[in-house]
This record gives C-alpha cells, sequence and structure tokens, in this order.
C-alpha cells in the first residue's frame, strides 16, 4: 500500500500559508535582516547605540526595539530615521504574491 501523503511536495511556504501564517513568517524574516544590516553599521562605524539614539532623536529604548529581531512592532518613520543616520536609503516595494502552477 502507497503512502499517500498530501504534503509531499508542498513547500514550507505552502504550510506556514494553509496554517495562516506566512505574513507573520515574512515580517518576522525581515525584520530580523534590517535589525542585523543596522547593527553591522553600527559596528562598521564604530557607532555605539547611545550615539545611534541621539544621532536618530530617538530613546535607546525605542533603538532596542529597532534593533530586536523578534519585534516587528517598529514604524516605517523609525526605519527611515535609521536608515538616514547609516547613510542609507530605505527601500520598500509591493511585489506580486506567489502565484499558483497547475499540476501537470
Amino acid at each position: 500500500m502507497a503512502n499517500h501523503n498530501p504534503h509531499i511536495g508542498s513547500t514550507l511556504d505552502d504550510l506556514l500559508e494553509e496554517e495562516g501564517l506566512l505574513s507573520e513568517a515574512n515580517a518576522l524574516a525581515l525584520k530580523r535582516v534590517l535589525a542585523w544590516q543596522i547593527t553591522q553599521e553600527m559596528a562598521a562605524k564604530k557607532m555605539t547605540k547611545k550615539a545611534m539614539a541621539s544621532a536618530m532623536n530617538t530613546s535607546r529604548s525605542a533603538l532596542s526595539r529597532l534593533l530586536d529581531p523578534e519585534n516587528t512592532s517598529v514604524t516605517l518613520h523609525t526605519m527611515e530615521r535609521a536608515a538616514t543616520v547609516m547613510g542609507k536609503r530605505l527601500h520598500l516595494e509591493l511585489i506580486d504574491g506567489k502565484k499558483k502552477t497547475a499540476a501537470p
């Protein structure tokens, strides 16, 4: 008797989407990348958290939330200020969602 598993061949994205978790997983992944990039830029510029917060005209606790890879509730304004202080530009865009292809 053949073992028929309907999830064989599915992607992780498919599974997360079925469970209603894809959007949350994508947001967390994006935030982790952003926090990592800012941390790397701060290290390259030898900038302390205190100096970064001051340059952003924000508190150290707000900067800590931005640098926390698990905290996805950061405003676009805060992200843009951090990018500007680092001499960078924040780039966001909407792209088409994953398109389902018909099975052969």
